[in-house]
C-alpha cells in the first residue's frame, strides 16, 4: 500500500525518489527478549510515522528472513537459498528526499542502527526514466 497523500504529491515535483535497502545479519535480533523486540518494533513504527508526517515516505516493509537467489538463464537457472550466516536485506524504505545528503540523513535515523551494531543501509537513487528511449517506468499512483 502506498502512503502518497495530496501534500506528498506536491513534494514529488521537487523531490527525488530513493530506496533505502536495510541490511543486517539474519539473527541480529535473536538475543532480544520479547520486551526488547517490542521496543524495537515500536521505535520502527515511530520512525515510519515521522517519515509519513514529514512527507518523505512512499512505502516501507520488513522482509521475512528466508528466500532464494536465482541466476543464470532459462536453460541453466541456478536457485540458491539465502545464506542466513551472512548479511541479508531485512527491509526497505522507499522515500523522497531533496538530494542524496538528505536521503543519507533520513537513513541514519533508522532504529536498526540503534538496536543492532551490524546494521547497514544502501542508499540508492531511483531511475524514473530511460534517457535513451524515453521510457517512463510505471508506478502506483
Amino acid at each position: 500500500m502506498s502512503y502518497i497523500g495530496s501534500s506528498l504529491l506536491q513534494k514529488l515535483y521537487f523531490m527525488k525518489e530513493y530506496m533505502l535497502l536495510i541490511r543486517n545479519t539474519s539473527d541480529s535480533k535473536a538475543s532480544f527478549t520479547a520486551e526488547k523486540h517490542k521496543e524495537f518494533v515500536t521505535a520502527c513504527e515511530i520512525y515510519i510515522g515521522k517519515l509519513i508526517k514529514g512527507g518523505n515516505l512512499i512505502a516501507a516493509q520488513p522482509l521475512i528472513r528466508e528466500g532464494h537467489i536465482i541466476s543464470g538463464k532459462p536453460a541453466t537457472w541456478k536457485n540458491t537459498p539465502l545464506d542466513m550466516s551472512k548479511d541479508i536485506q531485512v527491509g526497505y524504505y522507499h522515500i523522497l528526499a531533496k538530494d542524496m545528503n538528505e536521503a543519507i540523513e533520513i537513513a541514519k535515523g533508522n532504529p536498526e542502527f540503534e538496536y543492532t551494531p551490524g546494521a547497514s543501509a544502501e542508499i540508492r537513487p531511483i531511475k524514473m526514466k530511460e534517457e535513451v528511449t524515453g521510457f517512463v517506468y510505471p508506478k502506483e499512483d
